[in-house]
């Protein structure tokens, strides 16, 4: 898969990109990256791409054409259908299902914004883009969100984390939270491992981990059973777990 990041800071960005999981994927060129500089594009000679607000206020304004012919260029040169993600905070929550969807794609741009954000006419002509926010905070810039959808796409991708249903059982690829996970030793400072996981009943196992996964979401998370229709056996659990509480 292909990213194409439009970034004024690449060199940060890559930096955090090159490390563990996606180091590698980047290494065996299981994706690309392309960094594209809207400076490029700028029509002064001191390079810059921002400017004043109209209407007064605090804050520069990143200008239209210059991001406009970044998205032109990476669209020209390429063969595919291309989704332009705009990381802006008025966006679309993101969630592991915006990962999945994107993921669907051999090529996304992602517009990484600066400053006070972007001229607003610059989404109205941008076709088949779609703007994301990563959480409601305040960053200094787009490059640690693009860093966050870029990692969580790429652990997507078949063969990146080396076991394919690593992916499959992490937190929120089932709608639920994931499982505790324990290691050796057997007893840390008096706290021991749940007798199930060392029983070799793998039956047991699966039973007590998705169980686990109910009551944690339950406790943590109940926002994301409300959204998520339980099977039989999840809402069996989830009676079972209610009924533990009354007691």
């Amino acid at each position: 898969m292909k990213f194409n990041i439009i970034t004024i800071f690449p060199d940060q960005l890559m930096q955090t990109l090159q490390f563990g999981v996606i180091g590698r994927a980047i290494e065996n060129r299981t994706i690309e990256l392309n960094f594209i500089d809207p400076r490029e594009f700028s029509d002064n000679d001191y390079g810059s791409i921002d400017d004043k607000a109209y209407g007064g206020g605090p804050g520069m304004v990143m200008q239209v054409e210059p991001i406009l012919s970044s998205i032109e260029k990476i669209k020209k040169e390429s063969k595919n259908n291309i989704q332009t993600v705009f990381l802006t905070p008025q966006g679309e929550q993101y969630t592991q299902k915006q990962a999945e969807l994107f993921m669907k794609y051999n090529e996304i741009i992602i517009v990484s914004g600066r400053y006070e954000g972007f001229d607003e006419r610059l989404l109205d002509l941008t076709e088949n883009a779609v703007e994301i926010s990563i959480g409601d905070y305040v960053l200094s810039g787009g490059e640690i969100a693009a860093s966050v959808i870029i990692d969580s796409i790429t652990r997507l991708i078949p063969g990146v984390l080396g076991d394919d249903q690593s992916a499959v059982e992490e937190s929120f690829t089932s709608g639920l939270l994931d499982h505790p996970h324990y290691t050796r030793p057997e007893i840390v400072r008096n706290k021991e491992v749940p007798n199930v996981l060392l029983s070799g009943n793998h039956k047991a196992i699966k039973r007590w981990r998705l169980k686990q996964s109910i009551m944690k979401t339950f406790k943590k998370r109940p926002d994301l059973l409300k959204k998520r229709k339980l099977s039989k056996e999840e809402q069996l659990l989830l009676d079972e777990y209610l009924d533990e509480l009354d007691e």
